[in-house]
């Protein structure tokens, strides 16, 4: 049976530090956020994610957003080499987690740089944001490293938001939702949908129909519900502050065998 796991990585003490590019920079409660975390935890297992927390990297602010650190294609784990210098520690305790679950580990090399939210996957098509995080080094080594698998890569320009998924992500079917005032080029994804909200560009896929969105896009909630999925909402309002969403708290693998 293919797998239903989900790595995961508490807020550090430090979260408050953590970086703004394309947002304004605004009081995070640590407290607050570390409840809200283990709220959106708490969501993932009820749902049946088996719950894999990575070892903690208090020093490092931006750790909780563990999907930057690693992307998965098969069973092959390809960790980053995050575009922001300071990230970089933060792979090491990520790298231990994926191999320790029999994923066959890769890297991004100098001078090539990724951030795993630059990476949507949809099928066997893999989307690459080239982004402020993600160089066109990075982008041709997870060619190198996916294709040979089967993916099929496509590179996508994103300079309006931080991350290629903080403007698009995918429906069950493969429908590639986003909203369209934060993208550069639309038209790349063939049957695209637009959603009225940012942050309701950004799902999380459960399982079956069920998707996972953040409490603040009730319009898009209410049109995915309309077309017949489940809708599961949490409050991630303390990591919107620091431009998180519900994609980037967590690193779902997907398609480990046992």
């Amino acid at each position: 049976m293919p797998s239903k796991k989900a790595l995961v990585r508490r807020p550090s003490p430090r979260l408050a530090e953590g970086l703004v590019t394309h947002a304004e920079r605004q009081k995070v409660d640590v407290g607050l956020a570390t409840e809200q975390w283990e709220a959106y935890v708490e969501v993932l297992r009820a749902h049946g994610w088996e719950i894999c927390e990575v070892e903690g990297a208090d020093d490092c602010p931006d750790s909780v957003f563990v999907e930057d650190t690693v992307v998965l294609f098969r069973n092959v784990a390809l960790i980053t080499r995050p575009g922001s210098a300071s990230r970089r520690p933060e792979t090491a305790g990520v790298e231990e987690a994926v191999a320790g679950l029999g994923c066959s580990v890769n890297w991004i090399w100098d001078p090539g740089t990724l951030d795993g939210g630059d990476v949507l996957k949809v099928g066997d098509t893999v989307y690459v944001g080239r982004s402020g995080r993600t160089d066109a080094a990075g982008v041709q080594q997870l060619r190198a490293a996916f294709e040979p698998l089967g993916a099929r890569v496509v590179a996508v320009p994103v300079s309006k938001v931080l991350h290629l998924k903080s403007a698009v992500t995918a429906l069950p079917d493969g429908t590639v939702i986003g909203h369209i005032p934060k993208m550069d080029r639309p038209s790349l994804f063939p049957g695209f949908l637009a959603v009225p909200e940012e942050s309701g560009a950004q799902v999380l896929l459960l399982g079956g129909h069920q998707l996972l969105m953040a409490a603040s896009a009730p319009k898009t909630a209410e049109l995915l519900t309309d077309l017949g999925y489940e809708v599961v909402t949490v409050d991630i309002g303390e990591f919107e502050k620091l431009e998180g969403s519900v994609t980037c708290l967590s690193v779902r693998l997907r398609e480990l065998y046992a």
